[in-house]
């Protein structure tokens, strides 16, 4: 006979089936749940992301397990705290507050000490959305736009012309406001009882983790350290810098190199080319952002080099070289120009991608398998590891590294642990998402070849537009708008945005994807006029057609 015991923590419905001890309980998290989609399958970019983290055969022999939110720990059955979290970022701030607002549990949560680069040594609650990503990021994007704003308002009756900039002004500005949100996350812990405890965290066990030589005992142990930049090893790396440093630099850089074609290259070119900066993107690839949709990709190096960037495509770094003068000089090899040698650069900035922060965290010691590849911490879809007391959300489980999805990771970890919500695993099913380049870029579903690939059949519809406000300006930048369509079923599978405030028209578009809207609902929609955001609704005719993924004859 089986007893189920719904709607109360596991060591509560431990206690209530050894009442029947005939009874063989079932927690609410092992039961067999099912959820209708009402989009098919996810789109294949997320789940090749959830391939990569290789749910391994120890994973599966994990769910299979009845861990009554970890087993007891030397027989004991008590720990100091009901869950201990490893790294105050987005996704390990989330989990531990809902968890000890909501559901009364006793939390703790380390980290490094606050500091604006990160290190072995240094990190600080907010981590590196916060301190040294999407924040300050974003502000140094808004920063920018005012030298061009300036620019395009002699067309609107302005006379003055283009102020210069007080660098050192911007950078203390930046860092008081980074100061004030690590303050603010740190309230927010202790607001909602979470224990802090400042250090650097590694797993011992199941059930310990250590701090500063110090132990403590857990049920559950969340892994959230995220993600750290890495350098390509090239002779003289050395000389150049990684996301972190760019985004404090002393002063601003006259001439500068980026190396990489990803939207954290693509951002700080925009950035730095805004500033006024002699702005220079390296990359392998015939075309920047690798993953996005081709046409985007096209559109997007055509607005950067009509905007003064200097692109070199299909090029390889092989040396970086620092002369007498502290000038550095980036060699590369390219397939369209041989050597390309660019000189008397200031900076040259490494955005060759991030690696999860395993490194020195004991996860292989305890158990916790890692992809062997990536050092990835490896999951199933309920963020649990191999070991099953255990468990890790955010960019060190490398699956969809974006701040909002580790918001949803932590929030579904605490909901299913402690809340026994059988359903509490995260959905990354249309995950909108955003680039801040120059111009921006939004999308989310699929992209064309990706629609066409998984539906066969589909329409196209595209535009290309001159935004209002560039017309008394003489800005020449265009924006560009494409809506993918199932056309067996009339569903919008993709919508993909470059232009001003994209990032902010996404948003709402991206709900009604994820609700299946059909694009003859979005042809009854009425715009909102003038904007940018109506084109979306207007656009009736598709600009091709794929049957059978063969383009139909125009």
């Amino acid at each position: 006979m089986v007893l189920t015991i719904r709607g109360v923590l596991s060591h509560t419905a431990s206690q209530g089936a050894s009442v029947h001890s005939g009874l063989r309980p079932v927690w609410l998290h092992q039961l067999p749940h099912f959820r209708p989609s009402f989009f098919g399958s996810s789109r294949p970019l997320i789940a090749a992301a959830l391939r990569s983290s290789h749910t391994s055969r120890a994973l599966q022999q994990v769910r299979a397990q009845s861990s009554s939110n970890g087993a007891q720990h030397n027989g004991s059955g008590e720990y100091d705290f009901d869950l201990f979290t490893i790294g105050a970022g987005s996704g390990g701030v989330r989990a531990a507050r809902w968890a000890a607002s909501n559901y009364g549990i006793k939390a703790a949560i380390c980290e490094m000490p606050f500091a604006r680069k990160a290190s072995d040594v240094a990190g600080g609650a907010g981590g590196t959305c916060v301190l040294r990503g999407c924040v300050p990021k974003k502000l140094m994007v808004y920063g920018g736009e005012f030298g061009q704003a300036f620019k395009d308002s002699v067309g609107f009756g302005w006379d003055a012309e283009v102020p210069g900039i007080t660098w050192q002004r911007l950078m203390e500005n930046k860092n008081k406001e980074l100061d004030r949100l690590n303050g603010v996350y740190m309230k927010l812990l202790d607001s909602a009882g979470v224990e802090y405890i400042e250090g650097r965290g590694k797993v011992v066990d199941a059930h310990t983790v250590e701090v500063n030589g110090q132990k403590y005992t857990a049920k559950n142990i969340l892994i959230a350290v995220g993600g750290r930049a890495t350098k390509l090893p090239i002779p003289g790396a050395e000389h150049a810098i990684i996301s972190d440093d760019i985004l404090d630099l002393p002063e601003l850089p006259k001439k500068l190199a980026i190396v990489g074609g990803g939207y954290i290259a693509l951002e700080f070119a925009g950035i730095y080319n805004n500033f006024g900066a002699e702005t220079h993107v390296v990359y392998r690839q015939p075309l920047p952002l690798r993953g996005f949709d081709e046409e985007v990709r096209k559109f997007v190096a055509e607005q950067y080099e009509l905007h003064g960037l200097n692109l070199h495509p299909e090029a390889t770094p092989t040396e970086i070289k620092k002369g007498p003068d502290g000038k550095l000089t980036l060699i590369s090899e390219s397939k369209q120009h041989g050597k390309v040698v660019l000189e008397g650069l200031d900076q040259v900035l490494l955005a060759t991608g991030r690696k999860p922060n395993t490194r020195n965290l004991g996860c292989e010691e305890a158990g916790v398998e890692l992809d062997e590849k990536s050092g990835a911490v490896k999951v199933d879809e309920y963020s649990r590891t191999s070991v099953p007391s255990i468990y890790a959300v955010g960019d060190v489980t490398d699956r969809v590294n974006l701040t909002p999805v580790a918001l949803m990771e932590g929030m579904a970890f605490a909901k299913h642990v402690f809340g026994g919500d059988p359903e509490g695993k995260p959905d990354y099913e249309y995950i909108p998402s955003a680039v801040f380049s120059s111009p921006p870029i939004a999308n989310v579903g699929l992209t064309e070849e990706e629609a066409v690939e998984q539906y066969k059949n589909v329409d196209i519809f595209t535009s290309s537009y001159k935004p209002m406000k560039n017309t008394l300006s003489g800005n020449e930048g265009r924006g560009f708008m494409k809506i993918l369509v199932a056309a067996d079923t009339d569903t919008v599978v993709g919508v993909h945005l470059i232009g001003p405030e994209t990032a902010e028209i996404i948003q709402g578009f991206a709900v009604a994807v994820k609700m299946g809207v059909s694009k003859s609902m979005m042809d009854t929609v009425v715009g909102v006029h003038p904007s940018s955001a109506e084109e979306l609704v207007t656009m009736r005719t598709p600009t091709r057609q794929v049957r059978d993924k063969a383009l139909v004859p125009a």
